[in-house]
């Protein structure tokens, strides 16, 4: 007489379900987003004529830059979107760091 397993105790190997990333993130992606921002960055930053124009311009670029890697998050390439974040983040670095440097040796606050 055989009985049918109630399923309480498994009688064979688990079968759990498997969760594969819709956009996972690539080496590659990370690199493009990077150097996409980077030039981003760049063209923004020249446009600069002094300090403080450079600082104001480096902000409003990597605001437009975060706010696409945003987009890119929700609707595209995450993988591209880490990219362009951490590389703003790393300009916005590099420009309080300059803004810092001269209000140290200047004494005055260069972005007013």
């Amino acid at each position: 007489m055989s009985r049918t397993p109630s399923g309480l105790f498994p009688a064979g190997p688990p079968t759990r379900p498997t969760y594969r990333e819709p956009h996972p993130i690539t080496g590659g992606g990370v690199a493009t987003g990077g150097g996409a921002a980077a030039g981003w960055l760049l063209l923004f930053g020249l446009l600069g004529t002094d300090l403080t124009s450079y600082a104001w311009w480096t902000v409003l670029a990597g605001l437009l830059a975060w706010l696409t890697a945003l987009v890119l998050v929700r609707h595209g390439d995450r993988g591209v979107a880490t990219g362009v974040a951490i590389v703003t983040a790393g300009g916005w670095s590099i420009a309080a760091a300059v803004v810092a440097v001269r209000w140290a040796t200047g004494g005055d606050w260069p972005l007013w």
